[in-house]
């Protein structure tokens, strides 16, 4: 007879590592940590000067074409034609085109007038008259060759503009409030903490390779034109009893397909000191941010699984070597500030919140609006966190005349709530991650509205977004609208939408309510919309916002 066997114990099964560089995991994991590692993305702007834009598109390296170039601003962008079925299963070199998306970067959206005609100079001479106003204060250019990008840096650096990560895994724009210095009920200007963070730390090798895009908001606006809840990173104005104006730090916000909320560390922050604090962020995330998948490569993820004590911790601890100071969190608004419209300035003179319908303009449009800040002594052109734009210093007794100038061009001070409500992301037109188009779906949205449901008296944001990605912030938005493909009455694949509903920021942030199978086309969109619309107005209680009044609706009213 045999002997019986003892079954040996089994070994517990050792943790996977998340690619945190602090804990040892150095070699890449995924194809964009490879490229990384082979060589540091902002070298390939000596490659594109010097070897490209002279032997052309044909000739990039992909490395460099599908990884690299984003760390300059450029994106290849969709080739025309591809419809939205075909955007998953293409291969990269059938989908993309021989022309780029590029981004300017405008840090704390601040432009002067030559600064803008450079911008506007670039769309109509390189850019076919493309240009859109981005949710990130940036403006983005279509139609770009890679041939005309030296040329394109020299005039933006003429300016004291650049593209320099504007997109990439690392620091993004830093959004700032439009009103930054001259708005009366501002706790603390952010204008000079924007510019030494830009200055010292934006190419700078040593924070060029993050897990994922780093992005920025600070604002000491009360009413969060910023969006902090949303952001990686977020310095929001705050008045502390002893200390007086400063800074609140927030940590792990954002949307795509796992949006979470930033939360507070629970510190307060001096001007002097926000910058190098910025800085400590940016490395813990560098080195213990994950990056086995991309998936789950944002900070977000890593403050979620270690929690903001730790975090505080690891901050002062290792990359600090100092306690912070404790600090008390900021009064909440109701809502996001987005300027809109005509508001005095603490010095006497007014700014003017301008709504282009969902973003778009061109070059000739943002030359025109050179030429009427001109026109009325102004220097300074602001872009939003909204899609929106700022005109400042504009006297009393010019008012209503620029107001009217500007709305001769399209960009309108006193807009409906349709128009100045409703945002879109670049969609199907230019971009490869799209499924449906989306800022003419946005325009068309506008128009119907604006004739069906012109009394309307309360905000409701309307976001439209192409792909599951958020870049339009649909989860926070009232209506969120993501673009996929769905089935019509016939049984045809059409464009469409998943619907979020009630989403928002602010001082009752959450996100968005979805209805269970759920969908409505793109022709079912307006019919929607007003239905939606017009039983809220119905039903809504006293001062009940949008957000609230979904919150407690049967789920057949919402459909």
């Amino acid at each position: 007879m045999a002997p019986t066997e003892t079954a040996r114990p089994r070994r517990p099964r050792q943790k996977r590592g998340e690619g945190q560089w602090a804990l040892g995991y150095r070699e890449p994991l995924t194809p964009n940590e490879q490229i990384k590692k082979d060589d540091n993305p902002l070298n390939v702007r000596a490659r594109i000067e010097n070897v490209y834009a002279h032997r052309g598109f044909d000739f990039i390296d992909k490395a460099d074409l599908r990884g690299r170039f984003r760390w300059w601003g450029l994106y290849t962008q969709r080739k025309p034609g591809i419809d939205g079925g075909k955007t998953a299963t293409l291969e990269p070199e059938d989908l993309e085109d021989s022309y780029f998306m590029l981004r300017v970067r405008i840090d704390g959206g601040q432009l002067n007038v030559e600064q803008l005609r450079t911008i506007a100079g670039i769309s109509t001479e390189f850019g076919r008259d493309t240009a859109d106003m981005t949710d990130r204060q940036n403006v983005q250019l279509h139609w770009i060759r890679v041939e005309d990008m030296p040329e394109i840096w020299r005039r933006l650096e003429a300016v004291g503009l650049h593209t320099q990560e504007a997109c990439g895994d690392c620091p993004r724009i830093i959004l700032g409030s439009p009103v930054a210095g001259i708005a009366a009920n501002e706790i603390i200007d952010g204008t000079d903490v924007i510019r030494e963070i830009e200055s010292t730390y934006i190419g700078d090798p040593e924070l060029s390779n993050l897990p994922r895009k780093f992005k920025t908001a600070i604002s000491g606006n009360p009413d969060h034109d910023t969006v902090p809840q949303i952001n990686d990173i977020a310095l929001v104005g705050v008045e502390h009893p002893e200390h007086g104006p400063g800074w609140d730090l927030w940590v792990g916000g954002g949307l795509a397909t796992n949006p979470m909320l930033a939360q507070r560390l629970g510190v307060w922050l001096s001007s002097a000191e926000a910058p190098e604090v910025w800085a400590g962020v940016c490395k813990v995330f560098r080195d213990y941010g994950y990056r086995r998948l991309r998936t789950r490569a944002r900070i977000k993820f890593l403050i979620a699984d270690w929690g903001v004590e730790k975090f505080r911790q690891v901050l002062e601890d290792e990359y600090l070597g100092r306690k912070l100071t404790d600090g008390p969190a900021p009064a909440l608004p109701q809502r996001p500030g987005d300027h809109i419209g005509v508001h005095p300035q603490k010095d006497g003179k007014f700014y003017l919140g301008l709504a282009p319908a969902v973003g778009r303009v061109s070059g000739t449009i943002l030359g025109r609006l050179a030429d009427i800040a001109e026109k009325y002594g102004s220097d300074r052109i602001r872009t939003t966190a909204h899609q929106k734009l700022v005109l400042l210093d504009i006297a009393e007794t010019d008012v209503e005349s620029a107001v009217a100038d500007l709305d001769a061009i399209g960009l309108k001070a006193r807009p409906s709530a349709w128009r100045r409500n409703t945002m879109a992301c670049t969609g199907i037109e230019y971009c490869k991650l799209a499924i449906i188009e989306t800022k003419q779906r946005g325009l068309d949205l506008i128009s119907e509205m604006e004739q069906r449901v012109p009394e309307l008296d309360a905000p409701i944001t309307v976001n439209i977004n192409g792909c599951p990605n958020s870049c339009a912030r649909i989860q926070v938005a009232d209506i969120g609208l993501k673009g996929q493909l769905v089935l019509n009455d016939q049984g045809e694949q059409v464009e469409g939408f998943q619907v979020h509903l009630g989403g928002a920021l602010g001082l009752e942030a959450g996100f968005g309510r979805k209805l269970r199978a759920h969908k409505v086309t793109g022709e079912q969109l307006a019919d929607y919309v007003e239905r939606l619309t017009r039983s809220y107005l119905d039903q809504r209680e006293n001062d009940e916002t949008f957000a609230q009044w979904v919150a407690r609706a049967d789920e057949e009213a919402l459909r």
